[in-house]
């Protein structure tokens, strides 16, 4: 039996788990991106919660290629002249303090009040690199997310919004409101997302959905129709990266994992585990 401080207790405690993997990668002598700051961001509980689940202890890669993935997009955006980024359910990501932006650059992290305290408080004596603001908004509440992108939609012109982690914990009425909401704001022109298909949401919860569900935030989004579901909300599929390719790239996969990648396509297959991390136009 693992201990009680072990197991997640609410959505927060994701972020702290999802922490562990930036910081064991960051200690890899052969790392292929560098978190200082997740350590300790994680802490002790996030450890905890790692190793509490076993599937996830030796199949990691999705996260280090999930990361490696974003920063990629993130910076090609912000090279391309995004004046602002705007992180919906931050949780602990450290990027504007980890990574190369310029100081001009405005991010914006939205989540719960509680995890935001916490990161600022582990944070407290470091400096972000550039101009970083932190929302305390709880997402649910559509009428103040709306009011939220429409102010943030009138203080750039060229923004991109990043939601990593966060859709597949939200039903396909939920996921579609937000991309209409998102849609809606002119300026948002770009949206990077990480999505599941319905194969590997089988295999998520079969594997570690306890852990999601005793927590009551199960596994939920990953539509028949993967990337093309955000259409009919106003977004067009630019990029999209198969993160089981990226992680064999990055030398990062199991044996076994390695001849599937090399045999998989890289396309969406709804029946098949596939995930990919997706860079979206807004054609609204």
């Amino acid at each position: 039996m693992n201990p009680p401080d072990s197991q997640i207790r609410n959505i927060s405690d994701t972020a702290r788990w999802v922490a562990v993997y930036r910081a064991r990668e960051t200690e890899r002598p052969d790392a292929v991106f560098r978190d200082p700051f997740a350590r300790k961001l994680a802490g002790e509980h996030g450890e905890q919660i790692a190793v509490s689940i076993p599937f996830m202890e030796k199949n990691s890669w999705p996260m280090v290629a999930r990361t490696w993935l974003t920063d990629r997009l993130i910076m090609e955006q912000v090279r391309q002249g995004a004046e602002m980024v705007i992180n919906l359910a931050a949780g602990l990501d450290a990027r504007p303090y980890r990574m190369e932006l310029p100081r001009a650059l405005q991010w914006i992290e939205v989540d719960l009040p509680e995890i935001l305290a916490h990161k600022e408080e582990i944070l407290r004596d470091d400096k972000p690199v550039c101009a970083l603001e932190r929302v305390r908004l709880d997402l649910a509440d559509a009428s103040a997310r709306h009011e939220l992108f429409s102010e943030l939609s009138r203080r750039a012109k060229r923004v991109l919004v990043v939601t990593e982690g966060l859709l597949i914990y939200l039903t396909e009425e939920e996921v579609a409101a937000l991309a209409s909401d998102l849609a809606a704001a002119e300026s948002f022109q770009h949206w990077i997302i990480d999505l599941a298909s319905p194969g590997l949401l089988r295999m998520m919860k079969k594997k570690m959905g306890g852990a999601v569900d005793r927590a009551g935030m199960p596994f939920k989004f990953a539509p028949q129709s993967g990337p093309e579901f955000f259409a009919r909300c106003g977004w067009k599929s630019e990029e999209i990266h198969s993160t089981i390719h990226a992680a064999a790239k990055l030398n990062r996969l199991p044996f076994f994992l390695r001849l599937v990648a090399k045999i998989s396509s890289p396309d969406f297959q709804s029946n098949r585990p596939w995930s990919a991390v997706c860079l979206l136009a807004n054609q609204a």
